[in-house]
């Protein structure tokens, strides 16, 4: 099976890349940023994208279509962190074929990528907090969480692939629900009752 690990966090992608290669079935190749998975896209076909969505050059929804379409018919999987449902579901409708969390662990991915590579999607349940706390939705628990990472508006809103107005809406919402004064003060709310 080729497989590429697309994360610029070289010691994890290293570590994933020599866990697989020591099954014998994985020809395993690394990019640290989408410009350098974009080319090896063009050279290679592979049957497995690991896609991180933070690496250099990945701009959310648009950058996760742009990697879809340069891998063909291979399979396209999210290989990060913590996400939304929503965006999930946003991924999977443009082509993506699951979401392999960095905290699986390495004992399970080779089956996750067996099953990806005989057509089936990887969806495990999402372990995610209970937004009925404050009462935010899926996507607003998002758009707190890459907030609270540093994003404006206007990154937040190409990286879910929607209007700034939009992300000011949801924004409003937010503090709100959590009774904030400002997006600093609801991400310090949001980390004390452990929703992000």
């Amino acid at each position: 099976m080729k497989l590429i690990i697309a994360d610029d966090h070289v010691l994890l992608g290293q570590a994933v890349a020599a866990t697989l290669k020591s099954e014998d079935h994985y020809d395993v190749a690394v990019a640290k940023s989408l410009p350098e998975l974009l080319a090896a896209l063009k050279e290679t076909s592979f049957d497995i994208v690991m896609l991180d969505l933070k690496m250099p050059g990945m701009v959310g929804l648009p950058s996760v279509k742009q990697v879809c379409e340069a891998t063909g018919d291979g399979n396209v999987v999210l290989f990060t962190g913590q996400v939304d449902r929503r965006f999930v579901a946003d991924c999977q409708a443009i082509g993506v074929t699951g979401h392999i969390p960095k905290d699986l662990p390495l004992r399970s991915l080779d089956s996750a990528l067996q099953l990806i590579h005989s057509g089936q999607p990887f969806l495990p349940i999402m372990a995610s907090p209970d937004p009925a706390a404050a009462d935010l939705t899926d996507r607003e628990l998002h758009i707190l969480r890459l907030a609270a990472d540093g994003m404006t508006n206007k990154e937040i809103a190409r990286d879910i692939a929607v209007s700034e107005v939009s992300i000011k809406m949801h924004m409003r919402n937010i503090c709100r629900k959590l009774g904030a004064r400002n997006r600093a003060h609801a991400a310090i709310i949001g980390r004390e009752l452990l929703l992000i």
